[in-house]
């Protein structure tokens, strides 16, 4: 039994290569990645396999059972490339598919949903069996800003007091590694999501704490926001995405109180504290 793992360069991939070589033998490992030479650190067979470029696929998956799709990094090109690697998947005879969507996506009002959903309608419609992995937000999408709110003095965003379910990449990529590694997950739904929510105050009230700082979190418009994140030198249209995720957040989009996550992976999700301590020791 061969598992095949898409995007194993990057840094949700590397994180479940490793969680796996843990549970199974290296040689039934293979890290699907555009660029093969930067996977020879991975220690597991590696072969060139890009989303946009569908005539390429199916040969590279042929001998591979289980296929661990995760999601593009390019928003709004995913569907088209995600439908490459489906229809590949048909051809070779892939016996399963896990894909890494996002937490509520037939629910959520974040713009990130509308190209989960539609991967989800596309291996419901390919007969494949398939595991719905609806990974909630990174912690490290957040703890990523510790720097710069060091610099500000403070943080900045637009999830007012809305409450964020988030769990580590780490804590995702053991999720991954345990579903398939183990029976029984053909079929589910997995709405995955952190342990214990908090709200972006009490992000920057434990960064203050760690650091012996006063570094409040400031609430902005999403116009306010999005410029801001514009003078810091991102481009338009993400500056406006990510201003509107925050929004969502402030919906509770990013919350979510079922701890399926932690069930599957056997242990509580990382503590908020840990990630952030980990940041600044970083």
């Amino acid at each position: 039994m061969k598992i095949g793992i898409t995007g194993a360069t990057g840094q949700l991939g590397r994180l479940v290569v490793e969680k796996l070589k843990q549970r199974v033998n290296s040689e039934t490992l293979v890290a699907l990645v555009r660029s093969p030479d930067k996977a020879a650190d991975l220690g597991i067979e590696a072969k060139a396999f890009d989303y946009t470029k569908p005539e390429t696929l199916a040969a590279a998956l042929r001998g591979i059972d289980y296929l661990l799709l995760i999601s593009g990094s390019e928003v709004g090109q995913r569907k088209e490339q995600h439908q490459n690697v489906i229809n590949a998947a048909r051809e070779a005879d892939i016996k399963w598919i896990v894909y890494t969507s996002l937490l509520h996506a037939d629910t959520s009002s974040l713009s990130l949903a509308a190209e989960h959903v539609a991967t989800e309608e596309l291996l419901k419609a390919s007969g494949i069996p398939y595991t719905l992995l609806r990974n909630g937000w990174y912690t490290e999408n957040y703890t990523a800003s510790i720097p710069g709110a060091l610099g500000a003095g403070a943080f900045v965003g637009s999830a007012g007091d809305g409450k964020i379910s988030s769990a580590t990449r780490e804590d995702y990529a053991e999720a991954a590694a345990v579903v398939l590694t183990t029976e029984g997950h053909a079929g589910n739904v997995y709405e995955l999501a952190g342990d214990v929510a908090y709200t972006l105050n009490d992000l920057a009230a434990e960064v203050s704490s760690q650091t012996g700082k006063d570094i409040p979190y400031n609430n902005l418009s999403e116009a306010e926001y999005a410029g801001v994140l514009r003078s810091l030198g991102l481009p338009e249209g993400l500056a406006q995405a990510i201003a509107g995720w925050d929004i969502g957040a402030s919906k509770d989009d990013l919350l979510d109180d079922t701890r399926v996550l932690s069930k599957l992976i056997g242990r509580p999700t990382t503590r908020l504290a840990d990630t952030v301590k980990n940041a600044l020791n970083s």
